[in-house]
């Protein structure tokens, strides 16, 4: 994790109270962090957040004279970009006035981004203390805390601001970091419903993409485990196992551990939907034939399995029987009108049965829910070119090939994966014999 914490500069009302009210009271000189925005130091432009308040204690004069003179040093050191000269400045501040909140927060700020993660600790927690309501000096002193092996107190305190943050860059810090926090004392399910938040506000984000790869792959892991110690007979456990070997092409043995759990418990939500899938997309006609019977009986126990009915009306669609497919693709929009596959299937049938105008509707609606639907984008581009958009044709031609060797590309890399792991189990199975 990058160490440079971004803190955005205060803002508008903050600035504000801190003119107003600078520290030691009204009438002494402004905070030195209000001109933080001079300083020409990368890790420091726009960095500090100082939210003043009157010290509570009533100093003599000549105490509020010495803490005037320290916050004229400290500003002047920082806008010419020595930090490392305003730090002392800020020290000798707290120790006139305990209860200066901005400088207890400005000295733990700086001291952070020096590094000096022991030394900022005191400092931001005072702050904290002092005003719990600084947001971004709780994320630096739970980050602070994490980086000098306190990670009780950093996953406390990064909880508490977590869902309060505003500023993207500080939230997807302080969201990597309890991501980190979690997966150490194994809270995989923490860790993933944190990597969902902030997946939420950077979607294409590889890191966080490949966190919940690797944190959802875990929790299978984990599940699936746990399930097999703890029953190893039952219909979900046959149905994980069909699940995995269909996934790696297994399509035999997965067919088979889908009937050991229908005969362990027929009314499992979704089993039938999930053999009559295996079933449809065997090479075997015998095989596919049976499918249709496994979706039915998905719609018999449940008449809402929108899965099923999509399947089914790719069946009437194969059979030319359109308007049963039509009739099936459009019960199951109406279960899930975000399928984009339903979206695209319906479209297809809509066109041989020349109603172009709604099946160009379904085509752009696909698309809208799944960019990379290239089979959308290949149909939207027919009907385009017979109503003369021209550019638009050629523009839904071009995502078309886009997506589909991006899909390509990616079945490849499945195909070299599953192909290593056959390697590799057929070693074991040679070193087993040895």
């Amino acid at each position: 994790m990058n160490h440079r914490t971004y803190i955005p500069a205060i803002n508008r009302g903050e600035r504000e109270r801190h003119e107003s009210h600078p520290i030691g009271g009204r009438g002494q000189p402004r905070n030195p962090l209000c001109s933080l925005s001079k300083i020409k130091m990368h890790f420091l432009v726009a960095l500090l957040m100082a939210v003043t308040i009157p010290s509570p204690c009533q100093s003599p004069a000549a105490v509020k004279d010495q803490i005037s003179q320290h916050s004229h040093n400290a500003e002047r050191y920082l806008r010419e970009g020595r930090p490392d000269l305003a730090i002392p400045e800020f020290e000798k501040i707290v120790a006139l006035d305990p209860g200066a909140v901005d400088a207890h927060a400005n000295l733990g700020v700086l001291l952070f981004f020096r590094g000096d993660y022991k030394e900022a600790v005191p400092q931001l927690r005072a702050a904290v203390k002092l005003q719990p309501d600084l947001s971004k000096i709780q994320a630096l002193l739970g980050l602070a805390e994490g980086r000098t092996g306190d990670q009780t107190g950093s996953r406390k305190d990064l909880e508490a601001v977590f869902p309060k943050l505003k500023d993207e860059k500080v939230y997807t810090e302080v969201g990597e970091a309890l991501i980190q926090n979690y997966t150490a004392t194994g809270d995989l399910e923490k860790a993933a419903t944190t990597v969902s938040s902030l997946l939420a506000l950077q979607p294409t984000n590889t890191v966080l993409l490949f966190s919940a790869y690797r944190l959802y792959s875990d929790l299978a892991g984990k599940a699936m485990l746990t399930l097999a110690m703890t029953a190893p007979g039952s219909a979900q456990m046959y149905m994980v196992m069909a699940r995995e070997l269909a996934r790696h092409n297994e399509g035999a043995l997965a067919i088979e551990n889908y009937r050991k759990a229908i005969k362990s418990d027929p009314t499992l939500p979704g089993l039938h939907t999930e053999l009559g899938d295996v079933l449809y997309h065997s090479s075997d006609e015998k095989l596919q034939a049976e499918a249709e019977a496994e979706f039915k009986a998905a719609l018999a126990a449940n008449p809402e399995d929108e899965k099923a009915l999509l399947m089914l009306g790719k069946i009437a669609e194969k059979r030319g029987n359109l308007q049963a497919a039509s009739t099936a693709y459009s019960h199951a929009l109406a279960l899930d009108p975000n399928d984009s596959d339903a979206c695209t299937e319906l479209g297809e049938v809509l066109v041989l049965l020349n109603q172009r105008e709604r099946a160009q509707q379904m085509f752009e609606r696909a698309i809208q829910i799944d960019p990379s639907d290239y089979v959308a984008h290949y149909r939207l581009a027919g009907l385009y070119r017979q109503s003369g958009k021209l550019n638009e044709a050629k523009e839904q031609v071009a995502l078309c090939l886009k997506y589909k060797q991006m899909r390509d590309n990616l079945g490849k890399i499945f195909d070299s994966m599953r192909v290593l792991s056959r390697q590799h189990e057929s070693e074991d199975d040679a070193k087993g014999i040895q």
